[in-house]
């Protein structure tokens, strides 16, 4: 355990104990690694949770150019889709559901992009007003993240989402999907067609006036806000779309990793909290 006083993001013993054997083997060239890896993945989440560059993490953390060359390497070998898997099914164990869920939500969030996001990977979101990406993620029913894919604002849901689903389709066994309306139409018949996967439509009722909690989809309407509360995820920073993702899946392994070791979701807190901080 390092020295350092610590920062709020950094991960305690028993999160460390979850993240460690999921880590790649070190090089077999013999050397020892300078840093310990629980302080990459320290950098790495507080670079997440606080929106720093990767230049400005700070001087008591490992240096920013050693903490990037893992998260790149990590990326390559797939880390963060294998933490995910394994974080998801154990936090679904330990609130009594099956390991595999067999149910996902599809939606889509549009987010302001960057200077530091090229024309060649933006768009505008007509719709949202929103010039930046498009984020598409899949959860399970209890809002634990399954695949997620970011493109150009202007990718319209119905064509994003078939991204989404191909992605849930390689990396897990879930064949029925609820989606809003943005997602109905001829995407539905593609993805039982193609996928042999279900994409039920979850409208809103004709009646309906004003905000109402919308069955089935308030769980991935609840990640997304709980993913842009990590800052670096309030917009889009990233050159490489690829990046966002890479992103996306630490944030939400932030959470799992909090919600296996407290044993509930993350709760808003009390107003008399708030005014002791």
């Amino acid at each position: 355990m390092s020295s350092r006083r610590g920062y709020p993001s950094d991960l305690t013993d028993a999160q460390w104990d979850l993240v460690k054997g999921l880590l790649p083997e070190p090089s077999g060239d013999g050397r020892p690694e300078k840093h310990p890896r629980r302080e990459i993945v320290n950098a790495i989440l507080y670079l997440v949770r606080s929106g720093c560059p990767w230049r400005y993490l700070p001087a008591d953390l490992p240096p920013w150019q050693t903490v990037y060359w893992y998260f790149v390497r990590w990326e390559e070998a797939g880390v963060t889709e294998s933490l995910l898997t394994v974080l998801r099914v154990k936090a679904r164990v330990a609130q009594g559901r099956a390991a595999e869920p067999s149910a996902g939500v599809l939606d889509s969030q549009s987010v302001k992009g960057a200077d530091t996001v090229g024309r060649d990977s933006r768009g505008y979101d007509a719709g949202k007003k929103i010039n930046g990406r498009k984020r598409f993620i899949v959860t399970d029913t209890a809002g634990l993240l399954i695949t997620a894919c970011v493109l150009a604002a202007s990718w319209q849901d119905r064509d994003g989402g078939k991204t989404a689903l191909l992605g849930l389709y390689l990396t897990s066994p879930v064949r029925h999907v609820f989606a809003d309306s943005g997602f109905a139409g001829r995407f539905v018949d593609w993805a039982a067609d193609r996928l042999r996967t279900t994409v039920e439509i979850v409208r809103k009722p004709a009646d309906q006036r004003g905000f109402a909690v919308q069955p089935r989809r308030w769980v991935v309407e609840r990640t997304l806000a709980w993913l842009t509360a990590h800052r670096r995820l309030a917009r889009d920073y990233e050159r490489d779309p690829a990046v966002s993702e890479a992103l996306i899946r630490w944030a939400a392994i932030n959470g799992m990793l909090r919600r296996i070791t407290r044993g509930h979701p993350s709760r808003r807190q009390s107003r008399r909290a708030l005014t002791r901080i």
